[in-house]
């Protein structure tokens, strides 16, 4: 989740220091096996930028070429991070709840033009009629015809309580689709958590499962996450994981709070009602994260190292591609860049890359197949665009053996 597209910043620079670390760091690799270590990269990017802390990963396939952690988990406390510690990615959750999505479409339960009508009809009452011809694809694509509607379980987020999440999706499903479309479904890009909120909601009635349980078993269990959980890491009250900073808030607007706040994981502020698992709760290691990005990172047709697994490759490819017009699916935003073309005929640097924030942390992930490279970057402060996009490019710049990349200026869920 995060502020409705913001831009990324294009890389200006990176701190001399960054620069000589991230080049004795490739110099390190090819003659060590295991991963190099960057945490002198990220260390003056978050000391400039007043980020508590940070981790980043750079994958090679299915490999970790190089991790890196710097700062500390809370600001004011003395405890570091860790390589195994715990950050929520926000948005990039979405992606997962795609990756559940295609899993369900592989076995026939589901399909990507499996309309609203068809897949809640029985249930829920008053449906729109503008609503029943909407597609899986459509909400996928943010192209439902749907805006947040977050102001809608105000009290629910004031309370604080945390029930019967599948119950709780089917009220807010319920309510949102009352109502009209706030556009013509199928006709305008309006990036919404509301249409991932509504497609894990979707799940969950096709399989009576949770979405939180079919995440752990579906995709998790198979991967070997073992660090994977919703909402803010850690215990109320202590320092055994990362806590989130930021301003206090309502809905993304501040109120009061120095930016760089931190909040108890157990808080009501420190993340959205866990309803909204669907569109970015999930939290885990930089190490587990990056064992989801290689499974799309591999699976992708693109990869000449393609090695499927958990879904096909026909599936990874429907995936990974927007409709046309669009650069928008399932997760992913979805573009080309010249760091990232491999050396076959026909390949055009596809990429496809995500970022997330919830006012509290900081995530982006970016993966080229063509070139079977992907980075991953998290931290625990809410809009740090700049500072994360910056410890991605100079990750790219070393690591890919391309120069630094010239960043487009597509928007940034």
């Amino acid at each position: 989740m995060g502020a409705p597209f913001p831009f990324l910043k294009s890389a200006q620079f990176v701190v001399l220091c960054a620069i000589l670390s991230v080049v004795g760091a490739l110099q390190a690799e090819t003659t060590n096996d295991s991963p190099v270590n960057i945490d002198a990269t990220l260390a003056p990017i978050i000391a400039r930028a007043e980020i508590p802390g940070m981790a980043a990963v750079v994958l090679r396939g299915d490999k970790v070429v190089a991790l890196g952690v710097a700062g500390v988990r809370k600001r004011g406390a003395p405890e570091l991070i860790s390589p195994n510690d715990q950050f929520q990615i926000c948005s990039c959750t979405k992606a997962m709840t795609a990756t559940v999505a295609a899993i369900l479409i592989e076995e026939g339960k589901l399909g990507w033009d499996t309309t609203i009508a068809e897949i809640f009809g029985d249930t829920i009452n008053n449906v729109n009629p503008a609503w029943r011809t909407v597609t899986l694809r459509q909400i996928l694509a943010h192209r439902a015809g749907l805006n947040d509607h977050m102001m809608s379980y105000l009290p629910e987020l004031l309370s604080g309580k945390k029930s019967d999440l599948p119950k709780e999706r089917r009220k807010y499903v319920a309510r949102v689709l009352a109502r009209a479309p706030d556009s013509p479904p199928g006709t305008k890009f309006v990036y919404s958590n509301t249409d991932y909120i509504l497609v894990g909601a979707a799940l969950e009635k096709i399989t009576g499962r949770s979405w939180e349980d079919l995440l752990q078993e579906r995709l998790f269990r198979p991967l070997g996450i073992t660090s994977g959980g919703f909402g803010p890491p850690g215990a109320s009250g202590q320092i055994d994981q990362p806590w989130g900073h930021g301003r206090h808030c309502l809905f993304h607007v501040p109120l009061f709070g120095h930016g760089n706040t931190p909040f108890d994981p157990d808080s009501t502020g420190a993340d959205y009602p866990s309803m909204y698992g669907p569109a970015g709760t999930v939290h885990l290691s930089i190490g587990d994260w990056a064992k989801f990005a290689a499974l799309h990172l591999r699976g992708d047709p693109a990869n000449p190292n393609c090695q499927a697994s958990v879904l096909r490759p026909d599936t990874f490819r429907r995936l990974h591609e927007a409709a046309p017009g669009e650069d928008y699916f399932g997760g992913w935003v979805l573009t080309t860049k010249a760091w990232a073309k491999g050396g076959r005929p026909g390949d055009i640097g596809r990429v496809f890359f995500h970022v997330g924030d919830n006012g509290r942390w900081n995530s982006v992930v970016w993966i080229a197949p063509e070139i079977d490279f992907a980075v991953l970057v998290v931290c625990n402060r809410g809009s740090m665009w700049g500072p994360c996009d910056q410890v991605a490019a100079a990750l790219l710049g070393t690591f890919a053996a391309k120069p630094l990349p010239s960043r487009a200026n597509l928007p940034a869920p």
